[in-house]
């Protein structure tokens, strides 16, 4: 065999064994994104129009929220919350668009008090979605309802769905204890 040959060969194995690992690492990258985002990830790739797209504002959305100041409760201020939480609940009975209202509130202030931007929707969905991203469709529903409730368009039994949907999102939020 020539030296042509062999050297051509071996350029060929090199480009293979090259544009394998660059598959598997995206791969890797796209699985790790995957799970962390749950299903905020295929939600991101059809708003975005490709996987591509929706990689990039997914780890746009990790770097904003790497340079929040996300913080953990003290276990008395959850206890406080879980307090005000049943209170929210208890007007229900009476006042079930006035709760829901209330519950919206709350999540707001315990969002804020654990260091995420609460000036706009849109960014509390981006912003939650690195942590939080498998309950954040419980908080598009909610909402979903606490802004149609505004107009009195919707039926207390979505009022009530909606305080479940709060629920999830303000236990996560609650609970959640980082690592670091």
């Amino acid at each position: 065999m020539s030296t042509n040959t062999l050297i051509a060969i071996i350029a060929i194995a090199a480009v293979i064994v090259i544009v394998l690992a660059i598959g598997l690492w995206m791969a890797a990258r796209r699985r790790r994104l995957q799970n962390k985002f749950g299903p905020e990830y295929d939600r991101t790739v059809e708003d975005e129009g490709g996987r591509m797209a929706a990689e990039r504002e997914l780890r746009a959305r990790e770097e904003r929220h790497d340079k929040l100041e996300i913080r953990e409760l003290p276990p008395e201020r959850r206890d406080r919350y879980a307090v005000e939480w049943r209170g929210v609940q208890e007007h229900f009975v009476d006042r079930p668009e006035g709760s829901v209202e209330e519950a919206d509130e709350l999540v707001s202030q315990l969002m804020r008090e654990r260091g995420y931007p609460t000036d706009d929707y849109r960014g509390q969905l981006r912003d939650l979605s690195v942590e939080h991203g498998r309950t954040l469709e419980h908080y598009r529903a909610a909402h979903d309802v606490k802004v149609r409730s505004a107009g009195h368009q919707t039926t207390t039994e979505e009022l009530r769905g909606a305080m479940v949907h709060y629920r999830a999102l303000f236990d996560d939020l609650l609970t959640d204890q980082r690592s670091r």
